[in-house]
Formats: C-alpha cells, structure tokens, sequence
C-alpha cells in the first residue's frame, strides 16, 4: 500500500482535496519512491518527513507543504500542513 492510499483512508486528507477541488487521481506525492525505499525506517514506530504533496485542478497545481507522520506497519498515515501554494495555468490568447 502507498503513501497516498493511506491518507486517503484518513478522512482530513480527503476534505482537504475537496477544499481545493482535487481528485484523488490528480495526487502526486513528491519523492513517494524514496520514503517507501529507506530500509532504515521501515520498522521504526512512527516516522515524520518533511515533504509536497502536488495536486491538479481546473485552476492549476497546487502544492502542499507540511510533514507526513506514517507507520508502515499500521498502515497509517497523517499529513500535517504548514502551507500550500497555488499555480495558477498560463493564460492562452
């Protein structure tokens, strides 16, 4: 299971893509692979990284910053976020 799945379980990642109009499909969490692939955190308790979450909508990107507590063993995950930005697509002529 990724990280994604996880917080999608949680109910406050869910409303927190509905406040910004994001489908689940349109989630990309930066650098997912490589938390997945540190052997060293696999069975720690909980672990937290500092990471972006970037989500697409009619609008344009937005990126969340913040921290991500998980535990792969319990299939648990929370994000935690310090601020967003949004970017807004070119305007065509």
């Amino acid at each position: 299971m990724n990280i994604k799945e996880l917080l999608l379980n949680g109910q406050s990642f869910s409303k927190l893509l509905n406040q910004f109009s994001i489908e689940a499909n349109d989630v990309k969490i930066q650098d997912e692979d490589v938390l997945l692939a540190d052997h060293k955190l696999e069975h720690q308790e909980i672990v937290k990284e500092n990471i972006c979450i970037e989500g697409k909508n009619k609008d344009g990107i937005v990126n969340f910053f913040g921290t991500l507590h998980y535990n792969l063993l319990s299939k648990l995950a929370v994000f935690e976020m310090h601020g967003f930005e949004q970017i807004s697509k070119p305007q065509v002529c």
